[in-house]
């Protein structure tokens, strides 16, 4: 896919009405019957930065992954196959800017030996070295989302847009990480933030999401 035709499709899907997304998602299958086995929550997730940086979850503070878990979209039609943040990598691809607009693809990879499914937004948060978020939570487009099945070693995006702040004229604050959360899961990876300042108030600050669709976005 080109980078203008990716651009043109991620500015039609955040033109519509936008919800307000918690910082850990819901939208997904409620169904935990295709957990991993007793012990496996222990397993630090393997996180994957743009850059190739790697980061473990634990050093993010509690205030920063409690939003609600209250969906916002019907659950996926496929049950007890989603994809648990243990199974997971996360990665943020690389900007594709466009009419005052910075689009980047929020990448999950299936790093597992099993089959499982993506449905719905991921929760996303900036934050500090601290693990202070920066700004509100991001929104959620209109978008009606669609159920990804990711084999082993297949990987969904989803969209994450802002006004580009020397445009738009936003207070910015530059981010140490992205906090990402798969959809109805709590535990959230951690990938390192390269790519400078982000709007985190004032006019047009709104951070979006658009659902996970298949591939990396590239």
């Amino acid at each position: 896919m080109t980078n203008r035709s990716l651009g043109v499709r991620r500015a039609a899907l955040l033109a519509g009405p936008v919800a307000m997304l918690g910082l850990v998602a819901g939208c997904g299958s409620d169904d935990d019957s295709a957990a991993p086995a007793a012990g496996a929550s222990t397993v630090s997730a393997s996180v994957t930065a743009a850059e190739g940086t790697s980061s473990a979850p634990s050093g993010v503070p509690t205030d920063a992954v409690s939003n609600s878990l209250t969906p916002s979209a019907p659950h996926s039609p496929v049950s007890g196959t989603r994809c648990h943040t243990s199974e997971l990598s996360a990665s943020v691809g690389r900007n594709d800017p466009g009419a005052g607009q910075e689009n980047f693809p929020v990448v999950l990879t299936n790093r597992s030996s099993r089959t499982c499914t993506l449905y719905g937004f991921p929760g996303t948060a900036f934050v500090d070295v601290s693990g202070k978020q920066l700004g509100p939570d991001p929104q959620r487009s209109a978008t009606e989302p669609e159920t990804v099945k990711l084999a082993p070693g297949r990987s969904a995006w989803a969209g994450l847009s802002f006004a580009n702040p020397e445009v738009s004229g936003a207070d910015t604050a530059t981010p140490a990480a992205l906090v990402v959360t798969p959809p109805d899961e709590e535990d959230p990876l951690k990938v390192a933030w390269k790519s400078g300042k982000v709007p985190v108030s004032g006019n047009e600050s709104s951070v979006r999401l658009i659902p996970f669709s298949p591939g990396t976005g590239a």
